[in-house]
C-alpha cells in the first residue's frame, strides 16, 4: 500500500511517468477534453470530488515547474483564486501564466492527461507543467 494520499491507480501511473515540461490539466466538470488528449475521469458527482482537494493530492506526488490559469477565474472565482495563491505562496505550482479561457482550452490539448473532477464552479482549472526533482 502507498503511504503517500494518491491512491488513484490510473492518476500514479500518469505522475510517475512524466518528463520535465510534460503538462497535466486539473479541471472541472465542464472542461471540454480534446480528441487525443487522456481523460482520467475522478468525478463522482457535483462537488466531489472538489477541485482544491484533488489538485493538493496530486502537487503531493507530482513536481511542478509553473502552472497555468485562465484569467477569467480572477472575476468569476476569486474564492478559488485565493486557495491557488496560497498553494503558490507554499512554492508548490511555481510562476504563473495566464491565458484566455480559449486559449486555455487550446493549450489543454498539448497536455498528457485531463483529470476530471466533479468541480461545478467556473474556471476552475489549471495546467501543470512538470518540473523535476534535481
Amino acid at each position: 500500500m502507498k503511504k503517500t494520499p494518491l491512491l488513484n491507480v490510473a492518476l500514479s501511473r500518469l505522475i510517475a511517468s512524466l518528463g520535465h515540461g510534460d503538462k497535466v490539466v486539473i479541471g472541472d466538470a465542464g472542461l471540454p477534453v480534446p480528441p487525443g488528449v487522456e481523460l482520467i475521469d475522478l468525478a463522482l458527482t457535483r462537488g466531489i470530488p472538489d477541485f482544491v482537494s484533488t489538485l493538493k493530492v496530486v502537487l503531493s506526488e507530482m513536481q511542478v515547474e509553473s502552472h497555468v490559469l485562465a484569467c477569467e477565474i480572477q472575476e468569476k472565482n476569486p474564492s478559488v483564486l485565493s486557495s491557488l495563491d496560497g498553494l503558490n505562496s507554499e512554492g508548490a505550482l511555481g510562476p504563473r501564466e495566464w491565458l484566455s479561457h480559449e486559449q486555455f482550452k487550446i493549450l489543454s490539448g498539448q497536455a498528457r492527461a485531463i483529470v476530471r473532477t466533479g468541480e461545478c464552479q467556473p474556471y476552475c482549472n489549471v495546467v501543470l507543467i512538470a518540473g523535476v526533482t534535481f
